[in-house]
């Protein structure tokens, strides 16, 4: 029930600063009689993943803000409120804001200028003084809201992606295995979706790890938060090498290799053992896939010169198969890191509960 009730979450974190942040913005310009729909669409929009984000973002939102508003007023003046009117403005905003370097402030801007335009009917000056008046309690509440409320924890999400990542890189690493040695049917597109999957789901981590160390710098975290933190970094750059050297041989793999069938065996063999290093917790590796890496490691260079010969007739230095070869002994190599990481890692985490418990 527990499960369920999480898959169907409906407000996160960020969802309900958004919505405390529309609450205070109306609640304020209504205390002021203050026009509320500028206010509360712009702290709609200026809610970002971080405090440091809201921050840097709101001082280059306040004076986009002010020359939308004055161009609206400029173009008001000129041409009245007909569509040229608020096609100028779009335009002449856009263009500004993005020549004075103010590219995060140009839709909050933009939406200024352009949500003024029906409004006018008393003084100019006035109007602009009321909406930038306006937009900038909103980019304040937010920015407030987005600073001491519900401060964000990456950390879960990033490690339930590890997992994840870990589980496609395995069925990626045997899709491209059936692909080389075509022991099954098997559809190669399969072996690039999974590839962009990993890859999409990297950067998607990736940002998150920046969103968690940008928080930090203005929220307070523990020596464990920071250890964590550190830990992850480096496993997420193992997972970047693993996503390397996976794609090195889906490309290899378009040369259509040739193996003998005790070759075949040995690279079925070593992708078990492969994968089931990458889905243990601890990466564990077994004494049957350091054999068999022995055994790989003492057929490489014998396999480059053979296929060189057999295959090509000249020196080709890097033949599909040993591309393959190669890149197999580096994703090894990657796996041992994994488990040195991890050991010293859960080492660590013992080490400070042991600690707690003498104390």
């Amino acid at each position: 029930m527990k499960q369920y009730l999480k898959h169907f979450k409906l407000f996160g974190g960020r969802t309900i600063k958004t919505g405390i942040s529309v609450f205070l913005t109306a609640l304020i310009c209504s205390i002021f009689n203050l026009p509320v729909i500028f206010a509360v669409i712009t702290a709609v929009v200026t809610i970002e993943h971080t405090a440091v984000a809201s921050i840097r973002k709101a001082a280059v939102r306040f004076p986009a803000s002010a020359i939308g508003a004055l161009i609206a007023v400029l173009m008001y003046s000129m041409f009245g409120k007909g569509a040229l009117t608020f096609g100028l403005a779009a335009m002449l905003t856009i263009g500004i804001c993005h020549k004075l370097k103010l590219d995060e402030g140009i839709l909050v801007a933009t939406i200024t200028a352009i949500a003024m335009i029906p409004d006018f009917g008393g003084s100019e000056i006035v109007s602009f003084i009321t909406r930038l008046g306006t937009t900038s309690i909103g980019i304040v509440v937010s920015t407030l809201v987005n600073f001491f409320l519900l401060p964000p924890n990456y950390t879960p999400t990033i490690l339930q992606n590890l997992h994840a990542m870990n589980k496609t890189s395995s069925q990626l690493l045997s899709s491209i295995i059936l692909d080389i040695t075509h022991t099954a049917k098997h559809k190669k597109a399969l072996t690039k979706r999974l590839h962009r999957q990993l890859t999409s789901r990297l950067e998607r981590t990736e940002n998150l790890l920046n969103f968690q160390r940008e928080e930090w710098n203005y929220h307070r975290h523990s020596r464990k938060d920071l250890k964590q933190l550190v830990y992850v970094k480096e496993h997420l750059s193992l997972m970047h090498q693993l996503a390397h050297h996976l794609g090195n041989m889906i490309f290899a793999r378009e040369a259509s290799p040739s193996f003998s069938q005790s070759e075949v065996d040995l690279l079925q063999n070593l992708s078990t053992h492969f994968e089931q290093t990458i889905m243990d917790d601890h990466h564990e590796i077994s004494e049957e896939q350091f054999k068999l890496i022995e055994e790989l490691d003492r057929l490489f260079w014998k396999w480059r010169e053979e296929h060189i010969q057999k295959n090509y007739g000249f020196r080709h230095h890097f033949a599909s198969e040993v591309v393959l070869v190669y890149e197999l002994l580096s994703f090894h190599d990657v796996l041992e890191e994994m488990n040195q990481l991890t050991s010293k890692h859960r080492a660590h985490i013992m080490s400070n509960d042991e600690k707690k418990k003498k104390g």
